[in-house]
């Protein structure tokens, strides 16, 4: 029991509080209890990458300890500035960090004259209300699509958990999990021998098994278990989160020109007899509701898709998707699963929120940040490819909306991406100077 609320503890509610930050710097419509959760993540495994590397660096003894205790308050002083940030906008009456203002045009807008009239629904402080407002817009219409998600879903953890997959990583990256849980050392015994060894640069700086090693003794459960067993049943439905977010911001209303409507299109009447000013409201109306059923119908179906792809995507035993299921713990998996598409979320925010609005909200650039540090932690490579994707994207962005100061922008936010593949290429060449 104790090993539960461990896992709960560290795995939900941390992440969760931390990811009100986040939340607390971004637009109304745009906070869902998605992007807190996910939002958290990438700030808690930033936390990580500042507290581990420099201590697998300049720590040569117990520094999986040291580490530890520096993440420990890190991430309980985050924790608890995001409960006390939730806490000081119920208190002012402001729209929930969680749920946001479902009024502003978000995918879960009110349709009934009951929620229209729940105060505390239309206020954002009524968690549970809201919840059930929200269970009643997905199961609208797409109970049944929604109902075939959650069954591929069940398929995926069942056998992801039941029929676990072995491979020769485990020798090495889930031994180093469990030395640093048993010796209390990041990277300082060789996991194949025993022996003691000196820094491996390819591997020292991916500092993932090390969080899994973390996870494992703050809940008392062997990093086996939670590498096999814990990990697949976080990070794969953290997964299809990240997709279900991306979804809701591919199929949102609010990205085919907000509320208004027919307004945006000239407020043409759609029915002859019907004067000019009638036609605009009816139009804009009608153009509404159908968004709002667009939306409903695409995400489960998007959702399904991409658990369809995930299950038959075993075509060789190096895609993604063979990754995701059979090597979840693995920080390459992560970085291909999660950062990457969580890299293409943030830049539909960044294009959502900051082109068309002529600014994007501060929340959505810690969350660059945070993923642009996620990176580090899972693979060096994967450092390279989220800085090249990165340039890329921002490039193509600037140059179709002709916006240049967004390269500066996302130039900051790629700082500690560079910083992190300056100090790898120092430690790999350094013997040259």
């Amino acid at each position: 029991m104790a090993a539960v609320i461990g896992c709960i503890f560290w795995l939900l509610v941390t992440p969760f509080c931390i990811g009100l930050i986040p939340a607390n710097f971004i637009s109304a419509e745009k906070r869902s209890p998605g992007f807190v959760l996910l939002s958290g993540y990438f700030g808690m495994w930033a936390l990580f990458e500042i507290s581990a590397v420099p201590a697998v660096l300049w720590v040569e003894y117990n520094n999986f300890k040291v580490a530890s205790g520096v993440f420990t308050v890190l991430t309980l002083a985050c924790a608890v500035a995001g409960t006390v940030l939730l806490y000081r906008n119920m208190k002012a009456g402001n729209p929930g960090l969680v749920m946001g203002n479902r009024r502003t045009g978000s995918l879960w807008r009110k349709d009934s004259a009951d929620d229209e009239n729940d105060t505390s629904v239309r206020n954002g402080n009524g968690v549970g209300a809201r919840i059930k407002a929200m269970a009643k817009a997905l199961l609208r219409g797409t109970g049944v699509e929604w109902l075939l998600f959650f069954i591929l879903l069940g398929f995926q953890l069942y056998r992801a958990v039941a029929f676990t997959s072995f491979d020769g990583d485990d020798a090495y990256y889930v031994v180093e999990s469990l030395i640093a849980q048993e010796a209390g050392v990041m990277y300082r015994i060789l996991p194949l021998t025993g022996g003691s060894t000196g820094l491996d640069v390819r591997h020292v700086m991916a500092v993932f098994p090390m969080w899994v090693a973390f996870v494992s003794v703050r809940a008392g459960v062997h990093a086996t278990i939670v590498s096999h067993v814990v990990m697949p049943l976080v990070l794969i439905p953290l997964t299809y989160l990240l997709y279900c977010e991306i979804g809701r911001n591919l199929f949102s209303k609010t990205r085919q020109g907000g509320a208004d409507g027919g307004a945006q299109t000239g407020g043409q009447p759609d029915g002859a007899g019907i004067s000019a000013l009638a036609g605009k409201a009816l139009g804009g109306s009608v153009r509404q509701k159908e968004k709002e059923v667009l939306c409903r119908e695409n995400l489960p179906i998007f959702m399904i898709i991409m658990a369809v792809f995930q299950i038959f995507g075993n075509v060789s035993i190096y895609t993604n998707e063979t990754f995701f299921l059979t090597r979840t713990w693995q920080g390459k998996a992560v970085a291909g699963s999660l950062v990457i598409p969580a890299l293409i979320w943030v830049f539909l925010l960044i294009y959502d929120k900051g082109v068309r609005n002529g600014r994007t909200d501060v929340g959505i650039w810690m969350l660059l940040v945070c993923v642009n540090m996620t990176a580090g932690v899972c693979s060096s490579i994967a450092v390279f490819l989220v800085c090249i994707l990165t340039a890329v994207t921002t490039f193509c962005l600037a140059l179709a909306e002709r916006d240049w100061k967004i390269l500066f922008k996302v130039g900051a936010a790629c700082i500690p991406n560079v910083v992190y593949m300056g100090i790898y290429v120092f430690m790999a060449y350094s013997y040259l100077l």
